[in-house]
């Protein structure tokens, strides 16, 4: 699941950046407003961390800004400003949820999942689709029941997918889900990682959309 940190303080942001991404999050981390601004408008993120106290550009007009274009991700607020009139007025322009710092990185990964799954319209703690079950929290996959050893990038493209279920992801799509900033990505990345899921789940949960892309259905195919 790749996401958006904005945070201008070195050290927080190296320690939000290194602890977001043990919990399995892919991480761009920008350090000013007019950053977060332009890197929210043309990438695709699952989810934002935004910092109020930016430079350049306050975080309460980057998050004005970018909903009143209509972006819909996730932003989570994440500040020293404990004010309740500045916490209602976050929540007022849009913000999903707001944390104080300092802050639990499980506490905050935990917020950044929920708010990732109720964004794509699933309530539970757990994705299921067909005969599979994925927990994001433990980073674990059962088929039937049973448990399924998956390799990282394996496990996040089915993240993805089961986030989606029912919908065509298109390669490119898929790509951003999976690699953050200067992550070097081979041109049959995804269609390698298709087939060994293919390979560990067994045939038809994942289909190809030719020309398109990939989806995996809600329910089994007819026999």
């Amino acid at each position: 699941m790749r996401i958006l940190l904005a945070e201008d303080d070195p050290l927080l942001g190296d320690g939000l950046q290194s602890g977001l991404r043990q919990a399995g999050f892919q991480v761009d981390w920008v350090r000013d407003g007019e950053a977060a601004e332009r890197e929210l408008r043309s990438e695709a993120y699952a989810a934002a961390v935004l910092d109020l106290g930016l430079p350049q550009r306050d975080g309460f007009d980057v998050l004005a800004s970018v909903r009143r274009s209509g972006l819909r991700l996730p932003i989570l607020v994440l500040t020293a400003r404990d004010a309740i009139p500045e916490r209602v007025r976050g929540l007022d322009l849009g913000a999903d949820d707001y944390v104080l710092k300092p802050v639990d990185l499980q506490e905050l990964a935990a917020r950044l999942r929920a708010l990732v799954r109720r964004a794509h319209g699933q309530p539970g703690e757990l994705l299921r689709a067909q005969d599979i079950e994925l927990d994001p929290a433990a980073r674990s996959v059962r088929l039937d029941g049973q448990p399924v050893q998956l390799a990282t990038r394996e496990f996040d493209l089915l993240y993805a997918l089961m986030l989606n279920a029912g919908r065509v992801l298109t390669r490119e799509q898929l790509e951003q889900h999976l690699y953050s900033w200067g992550r070097e990505v081979e041109s049959n990345a995804i269609e390698v990682h298709i087939h060994h899921l293919r390979r560990k789940l067994g045939p038809g949960r994942i289909q190809t959309v030719r020309g398109v892309g990939y989806t995996l259905l809600r329910e089994a195919p007819p026999a």
